[in-house]
């Protein structure tokens, strides 16, 4: 049988893929998307799981064999036992305060302030306090220039369907790159999220990789200034 469309990756630049899947969020189909990095040492560094299914996982083998399966804030983990279940030796990695959250979940690996050494080579990244309840992490694939962002901003330049266009109305996101109006009640420190944003900025990136909505292939850096302009 032929792999669905939903299955295979999409290569966006050397070593970066995504795959595409269905997600809804109260019913609302906002869309979701997983990162996959290959390291230098041909491991896979993979970001955000989306739904598994055989699939998917076949798609993901065929990459290089999983060495890091990452929840980026304390949102995205709902497939993370799932995929750790198919790959035990992967070390599974996420904020503090997931184990809290979901206790029942494998954690090898809480993320910090500086990468680990086995992805410090070619991935940075940035812890943005002053929003605890999300807790994100923002990565930088500096060969690629590839920002990855979970739930700080979302990218819809076009939306279909009556649902989505009026939750992205609501979050102010619709038509563009843009920190959706939820992020207001999870900042708790302005002035610490305005810190992080700021080192982040430091970055020389050019295209963003959202999990909600379409990547945003050019003018990065910009973009990533512009929706931050509330802090």
């Amino acid at each position: 049988m032929p792999t669905p469309p939903d299955a295979a990756p999409h290569g966006l630049a050397d070593d970066v893929f995504v795959f595409e899947a269905p997600f809804s969020l109260f019913g609302v189909p906002v869309g979701g998307r997983m990162t996959v990095l290959r390291l230098p040492d041909g491991g896979l560094w993979v970001h955000s799981p989306v739904a598994f299914t055989p699939e998917r996982r076949a798609a993901v083998e065929a990459l290089g064999p999983v060495r890091f399966l990452v929840a980026p804030n304390l949102f995205h983990h709902l497939h993370l036992p799932d995929w750790a279940a198919a790959f035990p030796d992967a070390r599974v990695v996420a904020p503090a305060g997931l184990r809290a959250k979901q206790p029942a979940l494998r954690i090898d690996q809480e993320l910090e302030d500086t990468p680990d050494p086995a992805w410090a080579p070619v991935l940075d990244q940035m812890h943005v306090r002053g929003m605890p309840q999300l807790n994100e992490f923002l990565f930088f694939h500096r060969p690629s220039r590839t920002l990855l962002v979970t739930d700080l901003a979302f990218h819809y330049p076009r939306a279909e369907g009556w649902k989505l266009r009026a939750y992205l109305w609501l979050d102010g996101v619709l038509g563009r790159f843009a920190a959706p109006r939820f992020l207001r009640l999870f900042t708790k420190d302005r002035e610490a999220a305005r810190a992080a944003l700021q080192r982040a900025l430091r970055w020389d990136v050019e295209r963003v990789v959202v999990c909600h909505g379409q990547v945003l292939e050019h003018g990065g850096h910009k973009a990533l200034h512009d929706a931050f302009t509330w802090l």
